[in-house]
């Protein structure tokens, strides 16, 4: 009502004005005052775009969630109800989960994914509200929120049942052959509390360790320390942790697993006199980003020293020796304590030497060139905590360099040399605060040493062109490969899954040195991939959307975008520009009958 309003007080202003002194006293100058008045109405109104009648319902569409979710614990009533009450919600269906499509509901829902946010752009281009029908686990319910006006969700609640459930697996992704290892197992229970439960950490089908749960609270989840060992031959095999609990309603979320690559011996050996965050961390970054079979040792006391894992008491002798052994050995803290580390390794070397100065804060900047500066040219340096760093490091090439706050004086954290064989220093201390904040500062630790190992180890005999870059895969995820040894930027992969007759053809393609390639999302099962150069295994779990949590959306009412199209407008009606011209040809005629100009 505004916009006519203000239409038609320019229009009767402009009217005025232009016949407030006629040339004629006649009657008809009044006609002549109103049509012109009209047509500043019209013309007024079109610029503000006035609504042209009043607000009308828009009809909604139902939008029927298709994830797997439904399903879970076998429920397939609970699914049937959904399909009806999104026919009867509106005669336009669309079906959304991982993507959002229009169709005929399927007879079983398998999406993997439970996104709104598609959903809600898909709303507001065409300017309709809509009936969510939901069984109100979503990975992103803000999202509800920037749904058209008038829309609602419509919960159709899952009965409660015992499910309990893996969720995560924290497991070195390579191990020396009859090492104890250590893995870390998340499980959680659904609706129901879960009761006299007994997880199973099993290397192919051999069980390595069993935990028992007493009791396992509803919606709670907890964590369990577990540890076990590999025998037998070098291989890859599959870890798995398996929970079973009595009256568990859905079995397909039971079982987690790794692909773990078993070597007869250690890769790499981490020997810290002074065990502190950054040697923790380091750890398992070479078990797992790198995925170096790796044996650590920490000195607890002068002369005492304990093996990573277990903490078994092991002797000076023995660390001496797997140092000498190792293709690849770090010593941390004390580098000199075992005489002069290049006379009592013969692998490649890296010294990691924290920084005594505790008060000065060095903020890292762009690295320099070097054999490791490709992997680093993503890093965002400016966002990463500050390091505390020794003076005095030295190398053929510099890693990284550092600087104060506001100063220009500069000091080298990271050096390498290749002369004889290669060697990385790093004077610097701190670095573990980097992959403790998460996000993209873990990603850019994890960068770093994954650059420094890279090139440390890349003599090792690893010839494989390709291999899986994550350790925990599920059904619906895209699969990411790390580049090998190799140099090939493009990489052809056989794939086959056990149990299965057929064996598929990758093509993976490999930008620059440290880059990743993706492949698409492989059905749940394990499969064993060749390359160039070698084998792996590759364990796809099942779907998130199979693990028990709790509904966070509610039935009713949501949204507050204004839709579009709810209220016809004056410039969707094409006659308003001819009665406009129809009106100013009056006018003229009028004019010309009364003899004005």
């Amino acid at each position: 009502m505004l916009a006519w309003l203000i239409s038609l007080l320019v229009a009767a202003a402009l009217a005025w004005w232009s016949y407030r002194t006629p040339a004629a006293d006649s009657h008809r100058v009044w006609w002549l005052v109103a049509l012109r008045a009209l047509a500043w109405l019209l013309m007024v109104a079109l610029v503000l775009d006035a609504p042209a009648a009043p607000r009308r319902a828009v009809p909604p569409i139902a939008a029927l969630d298709v994830s797997a979710s439904w399903l879970r614990g076998g429920d397939s009533v609970r699914w049937n109800r959904a399909v009806s009450a999104a026919r009867h919600a509106s005669s336009d269906v669309l079906l959304w989960g991982d993507s959002v499509r229009s169709g005929p509901a399927p007879a079983f829902p398998s999406d993997v994914a439970t996104r709104a946010l598609p959903l809600a752009e898909r709303a507001l281009a065409v300017g309709r509200p809509l009936v969510l029908i939901t069984d109100g686990e979503l990975d992103d319910p803000a999202s509800l929120g920037s749904l058209p006006a008038g829309s609602r969700v419509e919960v159709l609640a899952r009965t409660p049942a015992i499910d309990a459930a893996v969720v995560s697996l924290d497991a070195p992704r390579a191990v020396v052959a009859r090492d104890t290892l250590e893995a870390r197992v998340t499980v959680r229970a659904g609706d129901i509390a879960a009761t006299h439960a007994t997880i199973a950490l099993i290397a192919g089908t051999e069980v390595i360790a069993t935990q028992p749960v007493d009791t396992l609270g509803a919606g709670i989840e907890r964590t369990f320390v577990m540890h076990g060992r590999i025998e037998g031959a070098a291989r890859s095999v599959s870890l798995s942790a398996v929970i079973t609990a009595p009256g568990d309603a859905e079995h397909r979320n039971d079982t987690l697993g790794v692909a773990v690559q078993v070597a007869p011996a250690a890769g790499a050996v981490l020997a810290s006199t002074s065990p502190d965050f950054d040697a923790r961390f380091l750890i398992p970054v070479l078990r797992g980003a790198v995925a170096l079979p790796t044996r650590a040792y920490y000195r607890v006391a002068p002369g005492m020293w304990r093996q990573d894992g277990t903490l078994a008491s092991v002797s000076e002798t023995t660390v001496r020796a797997a140092l000498a052994e190792a293709p690849l050995a770090i010593i941390h803290g004390d580098t000199a304590l075992f005489g002069a580390p290049r006379t009592v390794t013969k692998g490649s070397l890296l010294l990691y030497a924290p920084s005594a100065d505790t008060l000065g804060e060095w903020y890292p900047v762009a690295p320099p060139p070097s054999p490791i500066s490709a992997v680093l040219s993503g890093v965002p340096w400016d966002s990463l905590a500050p390091l505390s760093v020794s003076a005095g490091v030295r190398g053929e090439w510099t890693g990284l360099l550092v600087a104060p706050a506001r100063s220009t004086d500069r000091r080298i954290a990271i050096a390498g040399s290749e002369t004889g064989r290669r060697t990385v220093v790093v004077g610097a201390s701190g670095l573990w605060r980097w992959a403790f904040r998460g996000g993209v500062s873990a990603d850019a630790y994890a960068t770093l040493w994954g650059g420094i190992l890279d090139w440390l180890t890349a003599e090792r005999p690893d010839p494989r062109a390709a291999f899986p870059a994550d350790a925990i895969v599920r059904a619906g995820d895209a699969i990411r490969w790390r580049r090998g040894t190799g140099t090939d930027t493009l990489v052809r992969m056989e794939l086959h899954r056990r149990g299965g007759a057929r064996t598929d053809t990758l093509l993976l393609h490999f930008g620059a040195a440290g880059a990743l390639a993706e492949s698409a999302p492989l059905d749940a099962g394990t499969y064993e991939t060749r390359v160039k150069g070698g084998t792996a295994l590759l364990v796809v779990n099942a779907s998130r959307e199979l693990l028990p949590r709790r509904a966070n959306v509610r039935s009713g009412a949501v949204g507050g975008a204004a839709p579009f199209g709810d209220q016809p407008r004056l410039r969707d009606y094409h006659w308003v520009y001819l009665l406009l011209l129809g009106l100013l040809c009056a006018e003229w005629l009028l004019r010309r009958n009364m003899g004005l100009r």
